[in-house]
């Protein structure tokens, strides 16, 4: 039989409110982003004001999170016992809130004409990775040329290189001038780092593979040789007449072939060859200049033993609501209209400066515990790198992982080792043989490639089985699979090769 009857059902909902999706969004926008943001809302409100002055607390809207937003170091303590309504909006699970992609629009429940409601900010603009400017869309980023840093940024990560040798690539990349050329000291990139010269030497090698040929080259003559290398030209009479250049920019022709030890018409077509190549090859690359990285957070030694962690005030924005106007424009509305319109704008500026301020201390709570977890990595390198997850972090501090990735994203540390992007410092694990502790993958690779490097004779060539086996008696639990995916990712032939190699001097 059909029919129809009244019940009464009971639930549980989340309801994800414009502000607290706004709230959570504030967690991964980077420094260049939000200061974007800002000056958006500062246009759009006339109830906020930057606190350029240090005013006090009098002239904010709440007592809390106004000053610590105005005195970020001073106030942004641990107080978790405290209820705050940011911290419980930012810490939400990913699967509770829907993450619009950078073309969508936050106008959902507006009127028929698509405006937007009062009081919210069109975050239709604020991508997860980078923002486009006014009128720009996706057409325009599209077509946007890339520049020399991006363009050997994208190549990189491209790499099977494990993080410690991906922090030396960046650290490497960074040293790039405008023409294509590395400028400064491979054994300085290695003191900051706390590695070895050769492991620096190593990645450097690898960059040289990377388009256009020729760049991260230290010298004109090295430039020149990585092309001619690529174009199978690059012999004894070349070398010799890349290591006499000068002769060749005094015309000094009869000098060069007898250095070259070629006649006039092997020199002719060897300085013909010469010519062809690119002496800049990073000049194609003119485009915007590269973006600087500005950390979101410092690092530094503390006096008194461990690292001290503060936020980079340079990169908080300092908001204020300014009561004093609230009160005149609150008393001079007279429709409905103009006294929606000031409790709007009201309401969403209190909850902006409670957000930032909350925002700030959930990067600095990450932080922390990223740096002690880490802390061995900034005492000894890239080489005590310790396993850590998402996980790890968010059990340890009190907080979901989702929120730790957010907070995460496109933040960066500077520290006196350089500057990281926070998630650098999340590595895989291996388990020991006893499975009571684990290793660091960036450590067993960096065993593995030790070994390799002591091989000095023909009876000493290790198997990729002989180093699982040297492993294992090491504690580190590791298939064979491995030991080849690690290997082959740090680009060492296999041992038949190594051996065919040494046999042939």
């Amino acid at each position: 039989m059909l029919g129809q009857r009244l019940e009464v059902r009971q639930g549980q909902g989340l309801v994800i409110t414009p502000q607290l999706q706004q709230a959570i969004k504030l967690l991964q926008l980077s420094n260049q982003e939000l200061e974007a943001f800002v000056e958006a809302e500062l246009e759009r409100n006339p109830l906020l004001k930057r606190d350029e002055e240090g005013d006090g607390p009098g002239d904010s809207a709440g007592d809390g999170p106004a000053e610590a937003a105005s005195d970020p170091h001073a106030e942004l303590s641990f107080d978790d016992a405290r209820p705050d309504a940011a911290e419980e909006a930012m810490d939400t699970r990913a699967d509770d809130v829907y993450d619009a992609s950078p073309g969508e629009r936050a106008t959902d429940g507006g009127d028929a004409a698509g405006e937007a409601q009062p009081g919210l900010s069109d975050w239709s603009r604020t991508g997860k990775g980078g923002s486009a400017p006014e009128g720009e869309g996706l057409e325009a980023m599209d077509s946007r040329e890339a520049t020399l840093w991006e363009h050997l940024q994208a190549q990189l990560s491209a790499t099977a290189l494990n993080a410690a040798d991906r922090a030396i690539g960046l650290a490497l990349i960074d040293m790039v001038d405008d023409h294509g050329y590395l400028r400064g000291e491979l054994a300085e990139v290695a003191e900051r780092l706390g590695c070895d010269v050769p492991r620096v030497e190593a990645v450097l090698a690898i960059c040289h593979g990377f388009e256009p040929t020729g760049i991260m080259a230290r010298s004109v003559p090295e430039c020149l040789k990585l092309q001619l290398i690529e174009r199978n030209r690059f012999d004894p009479a070349m070398a010799a007449l890349l290591d006499n250049l000068e002769l060749l920019a005094r015309h000094n022709l009869s000098a060069l072939r007898s250095a070259c030890g070629v006649d006039a018409e092997d020199l002719s077509e060897m300085i013909a060859e010469l010519k062809a190549l690119t002496p800049r090859p990073g000049a194609g690359f003119g485009g915007e200049p590269a973006q600087t990285v500005i950390p979101d957070v410092m690092v530094r030694p503390d006096p008194a033993g461990g690292w001290r962690v503060e936020l980079n005030s340079d990169t908080l924005p300092r908001l204020l609501v300014d009561k004093r106007y609230h009160g005149v424009v609150s008393a001079g509305a007279r429709s409905d209209t103009e006294k929606t319109f000031v409790a709007d704008c009201a309401a969403q500026a209190n909850w902006l400066v409670k957000s930032l301020d909350q925002r700030a201390r959930t990067i600095l709570k990450v932080s922390s515990e990223i740096v002690r977890q880490q802390d061995a990595f900034f005492a000894f390198g890239v080489e005590f790198l310790r396993p850590l997850n998402l996980k790890t972090v968010a059990d340890a501090i009190g907080m979901h992982e989702s929120t730790v990735s957010r907070v995460t994203s496109n933040k960066y540390m500077a520290t006196p080792r350089g500057v990281f992007e926070l998630k650098f410092f999340f590595t895989s694990a291996i388990q020991s043989v006893d499975g009571q502790s684990s290793h660091s993958a960036e450590a067993v690779r960096h065993r593995i490639k030790t070994m390799i490097d002591h091989e000095v004779r023909d009876g000493d060539i290790l198997s990729d089985d002989r180093i699982v086996e040297l492993l294992n008696q090491a504690g580190i639990d590791i298939a064979r699979r491995t030991v080849a995916k690690y290997r082959e990712a740090l680009r060492i032939p296999s041992s038949v090769e190594r051996k065919r190699r040494l046999k042939a001097g």
